[in-house]
């Protein structure tokens, strides 16, 4: 490790190195500074290949057991020298660009010297603020990106000023020539970001760019948070589909904020519609949803800082526990879920959307599994519909079976999105971006579908899957009866169509993902051959739930 920082502290002064002779260069018009910097160039590529492998050497060679802030450190290294390496490019671009300009003179009227003494400033800091562990000094680093790009958009707005008005053929090629050498410099800001986020890194043990440290910043302060960055531990939560930033929060020290959170930054759209719908949970059932400790948004953009909620998911319970506590799990959820449904059902027509919902995931799907879209086929009389065209049968059809009412679902309720809290005996909710009135069917077949599609190929523990799926199906099917919804078969059949569908662009596993897919080709081609009929008499064949 010793010999990779070493080099490393090499690597960064030779860039910094760089940047001044391109400032001596553009200022003086050297010839002596244009050979230097190319002479430079191989040794830098040699330099960053050397920090590299060694990178990868020292990775391999750690004990089982490291410490994961040493493999943070090397890997932190390794992506800010693969930067340090790309400016010397750049300084060797801009060098190159000025044997273009008739007068070395010219670009003496723009302002380079700003962005150089800008990115000179960073590059000279990088091996401090890796040493000290510098968070403040890294977020400084990082800003000199929107600094750079500042510089360069007043250049270029000069520059495009006297482009417009230029008739001289040689005036127009040293403009043209000089945005090319400012493009260049704004360029060694995009890499100075990526250096700084590598350090963020380094000092934090995440990855994490710059405006959600901001947001986290600016999250943690509305929820009464009094320390610094340096105080909590982040850690990304992984496997999140949204677009979304999700991170784990806590505390490394007292400093204001008591408990664990869950930080999620994204567009404003999205967060700011799972704050409201968090607020509506929490007014319908108090608890049931995670308690919001700050949010705050930013242009397009928003944050917020919720409860971290203790225990295990559903999937999880199943696939651990004992018989009898996955018993008693399930007949708590769905207490909670009763309460919800009937708490909540308004009397009204609902026109569902599932065959649309469907068709907006197709492409995502054909990207995974291209051969998961068929064309249309004639065996003998009988007519075997393309994809589409089923999809669009389906499509008008579902228009003719309407949901006799309306709960207020989840909207994606998979089983790792229902919590179980052992110590208080009691259901939680997260991820509630999608929630709203609606069928409670699609929260059904969402649910049903999330156990079926668990790579889980084990006997025993298939068998517990099937079984929570049997239970869970009982209680819906009870509840369709109860409340007299005669239509419920024909919309879940197209509900699972849609869910069986969409949940082959997560499985990579071509024969478990063609199971899904022809099941749900299976109940679209049900529904289809039973048009004209009475929806109320469809029945929904049961054994298409378990696998």
């Amino acid at each position: 490790m010793k010999k990779i920082i070493e080099n490393f502290r090499f690597l960064a002064m030779e860039t910094e190195n760089q940047v001044k002779m391109i400032h001596g260069l553009l200022a003086e018009s050297e010839p002596s500074l244009l050979e230097k910097i190319s002479s430079k160039d191989d040794y830098i590529d040699n330099l960053k290949t050397t920090i590299e492998n060694d990178c990868f050497s020292e990775i391999h060679t750690l004990p089982k057991n490291a410490n994961p802030k040493t493999i943070n450190e090397i890997r932190a290294i390794h992506i800010v020298c693969v930067n340090l390496e790309r400016i010397a490019d750049f300084c060797v671009n801009v060098a190159r660009q000025t044997l273009y300009l008739s007068d070395p003179r010219f670009i003496h009227k723009y302002n380079y010297t700003s962005m150089c003494s800008e990115a000179i400033k960073s590059l000279n800091r990088i091996p401090d603020v890796f040493e000290h562990k510098d968070l403040s000094g890294a977020l400084d680093i990082c800003r000199s990106e929107f600094l750079l790009d500042q510089f360069y958009k007043e250049n270029f707005d000069l520059m495009m000023a006297e482009l417009k008005k230029s008739s001289q053929s040689a005036q127009v090629a040293d403009l043209v020539t000089s945005i090319f050498i400012f493009r260049y410099l704004e360029r060694i800001g995009d890499s100075l970001l990526n250096i700084g986020e590598a350090l963020i890194f380094a000092i934090i043990g995440d990855r994490i760019k710059i405006r959600q440290i901001d947001a986290l910043q600016k999250t943690l302060s509305e929820s009464g948070f009094e320390g610094t960055l340096s105080d909590i531990d982040i850690t990304s939560i992984w496997g999140s589909r949204s677009g979304c930033r999700i991170g784990k929060v806590g505390d490394k020290r007292p400093a204001g904020f008591k408990a664990q959170g869950i930080f999620k930054e994204g567009t404003l759209k999205k967060i700011k519609k799972e704050k409201e719908n968090i607020e509506r949970w929490n007014a319908l059932l108090p608890g049931i949803a995670p308690r919001i400790f700050g949010y705050y948004e930013k242009h397009a953009t928003a944050s917020m800082l919720v409860e971290f909620l203790a225990g295990c998911t559903l999937d999880q319970i199943i696939l651990t526990e004992k018989d009898d506590v996955i018993r008693n799990v399930i007949f708590l959820f769905e207490q909670t879920v009763a309460e919800i449904w009937n708490s909540t059902l308004h009397r009204r027509n609902f026109q569902t959307d599932y065959m649309k919902q469907l068709q907006s995931r197709f492409a995502g799907i054909y990207r995974v599994h291209p051969y998961f879209t068929r064309l249309y086929q004639r065996i003998g009389n009988a007519d075997i519909l393309s994809s589409h065209a089923l999809i669009e049968n389906c499509e008008r059809i579902e228009k003719q079976i309407p949901a006799p009412f309306t709960i207020f679902i989840h909207g994606d309720f998979n089983t790792n999105n229902i919590i179980y809290n052992h110590a208080e005996q009691k259901i939680n909710y997260i991820d509630l971006y999608r929630s709203g009135d609606g069928d409670y069917v699609q929260d059904a077949s969402v649910f049903l579908v999330s156990h079926f599609r668990l790579p889980v190929f084990d006997t025993e523990l298939r068998e517990r899957l099937n079984t929570a799926t049997l239970y869970f199906f009982e209680f819906f099917s009870e509840f369709a009866q109860k409340h007299g919804d005669r239509t419920v078969d024909a919309r879940m059949a197209l509900a699972l169509a849609r869910s069986f569908y969409t949940s082959t662009r997560f499985e990579l596993n071509y024969g478990f993902a063609r199971t899904m897919y022809l099941r749900a080709c299976y109940l679209m081609e049900r529904i289809c051959e039973h048009e004209g009929k009475d929806w109320e008499d469809f029945r929904l064949p049961e054994d298409i739930l378990f696998y």
